[in-house]
């Protein structure tokens, strides 16, 4: 088992919900490690927002606080690429060793962290 992907990570890594009443478009995303809790949470602040119901969810900070846009391709894929890379090798060093990954899981977690 491993972790891997990009799934709604944005790229500040701060959590946020959108919801557009002229375009009728929600977004919930960044959930970054408390998928089940901030999905949750977002799902609930989410449909007050589209009830237009005024409440404790939709005065929370990440209410309209979505991230930046990624960099643009293909810069965006090299760099997830390299991410992934990183933490591939640092599972496969650790599996095979028994030990924390050296070189590989440092660039994973300084990846990670930018």
């Amino acid at each position: 088992h491993r972790w891997g992907g990009v799934l709604a990570i944005p790229r500040n890594w701060l959590p946020g919900v959108a919801f557009d009443r002229t375009t009728g478009i929600g977004t919930i995303g960044g959930y970054v490690g408390e998928g089940v809790a901030a999905a949750n949470l977002a799902g609930r602040t989410l449909a007050d927002l589209v009830a237009g119901e005024e409440s404790p969810r939709t005065r929370l900070p990440w209410v309209g606080a979505l991230g930046p846009r990624w960099e643009p391709e293909p810069l965006r894929w090299m760099a997830i690429r390299a991410v992934a890379g990183a933490g591939g090798a640092a599972d496969r060093h650790e599996q095979r060793t028994g030990r924390p990954a050296g070189l590989s899981g440092r660039l994973f977690d300084w990846f990670a962290s930018h």
